[in-house]
């Protein structure tokens, strides 16, 4: 060995001893980061992504940040390819030695999988490669191609992912029959359970004279089941609280939270309710104000929450899912009459709500017989019902369910009193003033609804009201007549062509009526006027609750009456 060669040898050793050190570094760091800094296994990968030979060797240059793994010698290097191992300072020398006299080297080998390539033959060249700042080498690469993406980012946890998201596409054929489909996940071992949804999907739809196949299970599943829901967490912009999700990621957590409200609340929730329960459901913060401050001294629910995600639409229903709170008292049942003949409109399932003030209560024969008689009598009137027994506040629970229907609908045995502390007391105050969902009181009066009356004053919660009167008039072919109740020197006609020019959009004709004077009194003159049977108007607006509890409301006071059913919006 001459001269120079000795000293390139020398230069060489000091090069992989100084490398050395910074693996073990790196290794250290990495594992304080719960993190791993190993090459990946080539034939590992190669199973788990199904990938197979996809062409011939070709010669060209690769960018060596990514080449990820090795086919033989993924121990010997970690994953920015610095020498693990102290015996191997020989060879690695020779190779820099080599480069650094001009002999050079001959291309690598490797395989390609992805955007990702794995070592077959040249490890240490890639090594002192890197170490010497090149940017690409010459290797001969053999093209590999898997169903799912490989990119030199991805840790070995990914890669298994990856892996399973292969497996689930060959047994769907997914990606080829539902061209652009993206269900990847960020968690190992979700795809087990999406095979289970699409199995349980294939037992129901094999019939006795008709087998389905899991591939055709799997695209209505796909069509008819995750699609819609992942529109809809698209829709509603749900992945900003999740930025290191996935859609798929949220649509399999949100089949948990269906579960384990459907255990919790003993009602069969649908994965859009789970949705709406997400995006309206108060964060901790709000929580923990919500119990500092009495029920009815909250601020009453924003104009418009309640049908964000709504339109009006001749071919969308929109009540689906009605809450009925019901009790062993004989006379608490007219709000159940009252929905058996709104079912016969609308196609809606009544949730029914039994509250009850211990467990003692929950569990006694009284409680199951309220709640078998709710599903007898629904079931008797051809209308899909269940009831849950709960115990606690009956406003509460209310509430804590409201946001996964689309009306509440409540008995007015106890209308609000008349005075301070009588509202103070008030559950039905209480639910009308907070509730997220549109409230239908029931008065014991049940009727047959054809003719109705919207009360409007052109305030937000008023232009709520209409939209609900819309659709009612347009969905049920109701007889519709407006009135305005005026103060003051407030323009009666600039009010009325408000309402005009709205339904005059969807090709709805009514009667109008301006009233002035004290609001309550006017609205039950004008519903006698045109033989009303429903009345639909704003809630409370959101002033100062305080000033609504000294003063009281046009709601509490039409509520008093107990005249027809009031729709509150």
């Amino acid at each position: 060995m001459d001269e120079s060669t000795n000293s390139r040898m020398v230069a060489a050793l000091h090069d992989f001893q100084r490398l050395r050190w910074r693996a073990d570094i790196e290794h250290l760091l990495a594992r304080l980061r719960g993190q791993s800094d190993d090459l990946l296994p080539f034939e590992e990968v190669r199973q788990r992504v199904r990938a197979s030979v996809a062409g011939e060797r070709q010669l060209r240059e690769i960018p060596l940040d990514a080449i990820v793994g090795s086919v033989g010698r993924y121990h010997d290097f970690n994953r920015n390819f610095l020498p693990r191992r102290d015996d191997d300072w020989q060879r690695w020398s020779r190779v820099m030695a080599a480069v650094e006299s001009w002999h050079g080297w001959p291309p690598i080998e490797v395989y390609q999988i992805g955007d990702a390539y794995f070592v077959i033959d040249g490890n240490h060249r890639v090594s002192v490669a890197r170490q010497m700042g090149m940017d690409h080498i010459q290797a001969y690469v053999i093209p590999l191609q898997s169903r799912v993406p490989i990119d030199p980012s991805m840790t070995l946890e990914e890669v298994i992912i990856a892996g399973e998201y292969a497996g689930f596409l060959e047994a769907t054929r997914l990606d080829t029959l539902r061209p652009g489909c993206d269900l990847r996940v960020t968690v190992a071992g979700q795809y087990e359970k999406l095979r289970q949804q699409i199995e349980h999907l294939q037992q129901r739809l094999t019939t006795a004279d008709t087998a389905s196949s899991f591939v055709e299970a799997a695209c209505i599943w796909y069509d008819q089941v995750y699609r819609p829901i992942a529109d809809l967490i698209q829709e509603r912009g749900l992945l900003r609280d999740f930025p290191q999700r996935t859609t798929t990621d949220l649509y399999l957590w949100l089949c948990d939270h269906r579960d384990e409200l459907s255990k919790r609340l003993s009602w069969e929730i649908s994965l859009t309710q789970a949705i709406d329960d997400l995006a309206e459901a108060p964060g901790r913060a709000e929580q923990l104000l919500e119990r500092m401050i009495p029920d009815n001294l909250e601020p009453a629910t924003p104009a418009g929450v309640w049908r964000c995600h709504r339109r009006l639409d001749p071919a969308f229903w929109l009540f689906r899912e009605v809450l009925v709170p019901v009790s062993s008292q004989p006379d608490q049942w007219q709000v159940l009459d009252q929905l058996l003949q709104w079912a016969e409109r609308e196609p809606i399932r009544l949730l029914g709500l039994h509250v009850v003030r211990s467990a003692r209560q929950r569990d006694s024969a009284a409680a199951r017989s309220v709640v078998q008689t709710f599903i007898d009598r629904c079931a008797t009137a051809g209308v899909r019902g269940e009831c849950a027994i709960e115990v606690g506040a009956i406003g509460r629970a209310i509430r804590e369910r409201a946001r996964l229907v689309d009306l509440i609908a409540v008995q007015v045995n106890h209308p609000p009193g008349s005075s301070p502390l009588a509202r103070l007391a008030s559950g039905l105050r209480t639910i009308l003033r907070c509730s997220v969902r549109p409230v239908l009181a029931v008065p014991q009066t049940v009727t047959q609804v054809e003719r109705l009356l919207l009360a409007y004053d052109g305030s937000r919660k008023a232009e709520e009201a209409l939209y609900l009167a819309t659709y009612l008039a347009a969905r049920w072919h109701l007889a519709l007549n407006v009135v305005t109740v005026l103060e003051g020197n407030a323009s009666a006609e600039q009010v009325r062509l408000r309402a005009f020019r709205y339904l005059e959009q969807y090709q709805i004709a009514a009667g109008y009526i301006i009233e002035r004077g004290e609001p309550a009194s006017a609205i039950i003159h004008a519903a006698a006027q045109t033989r009303a049977d429903l009345l639909v108007m704003g809630g409370y607006g959101h002033r100062d609750p305080l000033s609504d509890l000294v003063i009281g409301s046009t709601t509490e006071a039409l509520l008093r009456a107990r005249q027809l059913p009031i729709l509150v919006v």
